[in-house]
């Protein structure tokens, strides 16, 4: 893993931002801070933190981890929908939640024979599973290198404010992560930790 993120930014430093954002934060990167070896568990945060702040979904995430604590699967799947809202989400999280647990349950995968396109098709015939939280799991549970996620808002707008644009379409992403290439996770990580921290690249010409 250390040998790979050292990998990464030497070859993200030829990037001028990236140089930037490495020297601000390179030192304080963990990209295994959102791992879990349950499957089910791990994308279940994932469904929290869907369309809310960093800061909210690390106390949500908190509150799921105590009232799951010690419980078996099939508890999980058991609790009733108002006890999974409790933690602060809404009743059609609850269900996703539940759903991912189901599908778990029926099934034995082993992701790491799967190709990136692979995994994103199977988790997103669950219902509630979406191309970003399948993204977010390769990224964060399977460790995988050159992923980045064109709908992600923190990430567009780090982008937004690190390279100096007014929009970021189509052409802007691909030319980005072309050039971040083999390593777009990593370079996420970096505009994810810019935008969370409001530091951002000036130009200074």
């Amino acid at each position: 893993m250390k040998s790979t993120i050292e990998l990464a930014y030497n070859h993200l430093s030829n990037d001028k931002v990236m140089y930037y954002l490495i020297d601000k934060f390179g030192n304080e990167i963990d990209w295994c801070n959102r791992y879990n070896s349950n499957y089910a568990i791990s994308i279940a945060n994932l469904i929290i933190e869907q369309q809310i702040s960093f800061k909210a979904a690390i106390t949500v995430k908190n509150r799921f981890a105590k009232i799951v604590n010690k419980k078996s699967e099939s508890e999980i799947m058991n609790m009733s929908n108002s006890d999974l809202q409790s933690i602060g989400i809404s009743f059609r999280k609850a269900e996703y939640i539940k759903n991912v647990f189901y599908f778990f349950k029926s099934k034995t995968i082993d992701f790491n024979k799967m190709s990136n396109k692979e995994v994103i098709d199977c988790l997103v015939s669950i219902k509630g599973i979406g191309e970003w939280t399948a993204q977010m799991f390769l990224i964060f549970n399977l460790f995988r290198e050159n992923i980045f996620s064109p709908k992600d808002l923190a990430l567009i707008n780090s982008i937004k404010k690190n390279y100096h644009l007014q929009s970021v379409g189509k052409d802007e992403i691909e030319k980005l992560t072309k050039n971040w290439s083999p390593y777009n996770s990593i370079a996420c990580l970096l505009l994810w930790e810019s935008v969370e921290n409001q530091i951002f690249f000036k130009d200074h010409k």
